[in-house]
């Protein structure tokens, strides 16, 4: 029985529904970000995050920063791309233009590989891209949350590495990680950046991303310096900058995140303590059980409701069910309902859906998230909850 006061189940795709216990991490007495304590529990988290991306790999770097998933991109743009770049961002929806303008603050050249709204680049159509140009990074966002467009990630990394080695496979799992399986060494993927507030199932403010070796080598072989402060690899990994806090043993003043690792005092930049201990909180829950479990537990909810939607005589935009994401659906309206038609309604229901993103289509269709608690915990009901609330809502506008 959860303990947080009655309110409208979120099932919008993140922020979601949180747990009691990670909610109440989030109450933490407050503590030195240096003090051993909390740079225990951060290495926890650091180790963590390694389990939950799947990688063994000394060589490769978690970081988790304050801020939110869009963080990541700047931290990939101002870290593994320099001016002058190319960069091909593979389009599934709202969050590759989102991308590929991120890379042109920086000066780096976006080239965008478009599909129908609803579809994915074929590997074939990738092919012939990364054969007609040498490409530093290319870009993939594993989950659209404006479209639940599912992109596959091991045939397109092991394409790239075919066809163009050097380039760094970089995936936008802000609405995948935690829901959708990830195997960061055995895909040999370079970088995966995500957020704390969707299937991770932490509430918003912390931005994640695990780096492999080759792009740690990547950045270390740059020729201009990163044109960013805070989000500088430059200032989180080793380097010859000493720290303002000089009372450190000199040993702990360089290494920022590796130093959190090690569980040894460290520091750049002041953390969000609290955040971190319902991170903590969150990956402990999270690894308690099977990862396989865990996906598979996302990939039957999700069947359940598509299914669910298809017997209300619904469609999805993701019209291919090799496309169609396990921890979001976007559901396309009857002709002529608008979002303001029935979220309204829902949520006089006690659900939180979300309204359209695409910006050609917005006004044609609604989003539905499940992920995390809704999906793992037995007790809750939000998804039956949610379709029964749609089904009231379109027979009150005579669409039953």
């Amino acid at each position: 029985m959860s303990s947080q006061p009655p309110h409208p189940a979120l099932l919008i795709p993140g922020p979601i529904e949180f747990d009691d216990a990670v909610l109440q991490s989030m109450s933490h007495y407050s503590e030195s970000h240096v003090g051993a304590p909390f740079v225990s529990t951060f290495g926890d988290v650091l180790s963590n995050l390694r389990k939950l991306f799947q990688t063994t790999d000394p060589a490769s770097q978690p970081f988790v920063l304050s801020g939110s998933g869009t963080l990541g991109w700047d931290q990939v743009a101002a870290n593994l791309t320099e001016p002058g770049d190319e960069a091909l961002v593979l389009h599934t929806g709202y969050f590759a233009d989102s991308f590929a303008d991120c890379f042109e603050t920086y000066g780096v050249k976006a080239t965008q590989l478009k599909a129908a709204i609803g579809d994915r680049p074929q590997l074939d159509e990738v092919e012939k891209a990364l054969r007609e140009k040498k490409y530093k990074v290319l870009t993939v966002t594993h989950v659209d949350t404006s479209t639940g467009v599912l992109s596959e990630l091991k045939a397109l990394s092991e394409l790239v590495h075919r066809v163009s080695p050097d380039t760094l496979v970089v995936v936008d799992g802000v609405c995948s990680v935690g829901g959708e399986e990830i195997k960061f060494d055995e895909w040999k993927l370079d970088v995966v950046l995500t957020a704390t507030q969707k299937a991770i199932g932490c509430p918003a403010g912390l931005s994640v991303l695990m780096a492999s070796g080759r792009a740690i080598e990547v950045f270390k072989a740059r020729k201009t310096r990163p044109n960013s402060y805070f989000g500088s690899w430059k200032n989180w990994l080793p380097s010859k900058t000493d720290s303002l806090y000089t009372y450190l043993p000199q040993s702990n003043r360089l290494a920022v995140m590796q130093n959190y690792e090690a569980k040894k005092a460290s520091y750049f930049a002041t953390p969000s303590p609290q955040l971190i201990h319902a991170l903590d909180t969150a990956l402990k829950q999270i690894l308690s059980r099977p990862l396989d479990q865990r996906f598979a537990d996302h990939r039957n909810a999700s069947q359940t409701v598509k299914k669910a939607i298809a017997n209300l005589g619904l469609k999805q935009l993701a019209t291919k069910p090799e496309n169609q994401a396990n921890t979001m659906t976007a559901i396309v309206l009857p002709e002529g309902v608008t979002p303001p038609d029935v979220v309204p309604s829902l949520l006089k229901k006690g659900v939180v859906f979300a309204g359209g993103l695409h910006k050609e289509i917005a006004s044609k269709y609604i989003r539905l998230g499940h992920m995390g608690v809704s999906v793992t915990d037995p007790d809750r009901s939000d998804l039956t909850k949610a379709i029964d609330a749609l089904r009231e809502s379109l027979a009150e506008i005579g669409q039953a």
